[in-house]
């Protein structure tokens, strides 16, 4: 007997919808996204009605999954031109972004914010951040001239480290260039300039209370018709900004993974000896990279903070890096593709996850008050009550260290099965053209 026979018709149509799905997705990596993007957004509703909650915050949480998918992509994106692309072991992911968001701070906050900047427009800010991570790349580049796998890494990771003291330092917490008054706000943080998406939508968008211009009313009252707070609205402008800028930082690296370039940074990546070998100049090449996916790593801590209006070290801590460094692992070093797609899965499953997680099983079962500690929780099971052991994971204060052990769990998954990750080490056309289209010259002479 067939498989088919033995499966009947039911299951031979099921696998035949399967595959045709299969077969729909893997075609084009848009519609991967797509598909992708689409069972995020009808997970998450899903939930947000067995949460009880109303329309606007299904929208309101639909919202915070898009916003941070697109900033986990965006890093994972500058993380993949490095590691994936050039094999360089950056851990200084969080420094990089820190230099992006302090430079921009400083440049363009008002000069009347306890801690001033320059008052420059905010577009020379992001170039200037985006700049100044750049720079920074380079310098810390230069070790990588010498320096390969962990003792790389170590130099990224005191780099960052250096840079997160220095913006704490309370001797930068306000000083002068000449007669010009600056600061960082040292260990108290500094307020960013105005979320640019206000402008969109208000009068004079630096007031706090300034009325909505036309554009604004008409999108305020369409939908307040729909029970939409007006701040959700604006929250969902900047999640659609971020997915634009993510959309235009993927189709900057396709083509430059396509290039000459990006294919002598893939022939670094697997055997630098014997690029070298072939006339390249690996180091010139290496420091291009590192460079690159510094400016990325810039402005995407620019994008993440500016939407909240203020900054402190605190908000880059070297945990960040390591996230960001789980999120390629899940979708696969050296696909772009998968660097987006691995970005918005841990953004939403495993960062976000675990908040949903604790509502549904605390909105719907009764596991009481949490002990303690650990101890107490772990000793209930001696009468085979798991009940405790739940309600201390759950706990608002325990959730974060279920989220690290969710996040354990999925690399050892990942590590002893699928190692390149979601769509990693999928096959690569080395040429620009395709080789095997031969076109009317097979009968020529």
């Amino acid at each position: 007997m067939s498989d088919q026979d033995r499966r009947g018709p039911v299951g031979s149509r099921v696998d035949a919808v399967a595959d045709g799905v299969r077969s729909f997705v893997s075609t084009s990596d848009a519609r991967l996204l797509l598909v992708f993007a689409l069972t995020l957004y009808g997970l998450f509703t899903v939930v947000s009605v067995l949460l009880g909650y109303n329309f606007n915050g299904i929208v309101d949480t639909l919202r915070r999954i898009t916003f941070l998918s697109a900033i986990y992509a965006i890093l994972v994106l500058a993380l993949n031109v490095q590691w994936g692309y050039a094999g360089l072991f950056n851990i200084g992911v969080a420094g990089f972004m820190a230099v992006g968001v302090y430079t921009m701070a400083i440049l363009s906050s008002p000069t009347t914010n306890t801690f001033p900047g320059l008052g420059l427009p905010l577009p020379i800010g992001i170039v200037g951040g985006v700049l100044a991570a750049t720079v920074l790349g380079l310098l810390a580049a230069l070790p990588a001239l010498r320096l390969r796998g962990d003792y790389l890494a170590i130099v990224t990771l005191a780099m960052a480290e250096i840079v997160r003291r220095v913006f704490r330092s309370p001797v930068f917490q306000e000083f002068s260039i000449g007669s010009v008054q600056l600061g960082t706000g040292g260990s108290r943080g500094m307020n960013l300039p105005e979320n640019p998406v206000r402008a969109l939508f208000y009068q004079n968008p630096g007031e706090a209370g300034s009325p909505p211009n036309a554009l604004g009313s008409a999108l305020f009252d369409a939908a307040s018709a729909a029970g939409i707070e007006p701040s959700v609205v604006e929250g969902w402008v900047y999640a659609l900004m971020l997915v634009v800028a993510v959309g235009l930082v993927y189709w900057l690296l396709r083509r430059v993974g396509n290039s000459p370039f990006g294919r002598v940074l893939k022939a670094v990546r697997e055997d630098e000896v014997v690029a070298r070998a072939l006339g390249k100049d690996t180091r010139l090449f290496k420091v291009k990279a590192f460079a690159v996916g510094c400016a990325l790593m810039g402005l995407g801590g620019i994008l993440w903070r500016l939407s909240g209006g203020y900054v402190s070290t605190t908000m880059f801590q070297p945990i960040y890096t390591f996230y960001v460094f789980v999120a390629l692992i899940i979708g696969g070093a050296g696909s772009n593709t998968g660097s987006i797609l691995g970005g918005a899965a841990f953004a939403s499953l495993l960062f976000e996850g675990p908040n949903f997680v604790r509502r549904i099983v605390t909105g719907y079962v009764d596991v009481g008050a949490a002990p303690n500690s650990l101890y107490d929780a772990i000793a209930a099971l001696g009468g085979l009550d798991l009940t405790p052991l739940v309600a201390y994971s759950l706990s608002d204060v325990n959730v974060s260290a279920l989220r690290l052990v969710l996040l354990g769990v999925v690399l050892i998954y990942l590590i002893q099965n699928r190692p390149e990750g979601l769509l990693g080490h999928r096959k690569e056309v080395a040429s620009p053209i395709d080789l095997t289209d031969r076109g009317g010259e097979e009968g020529d002479g």
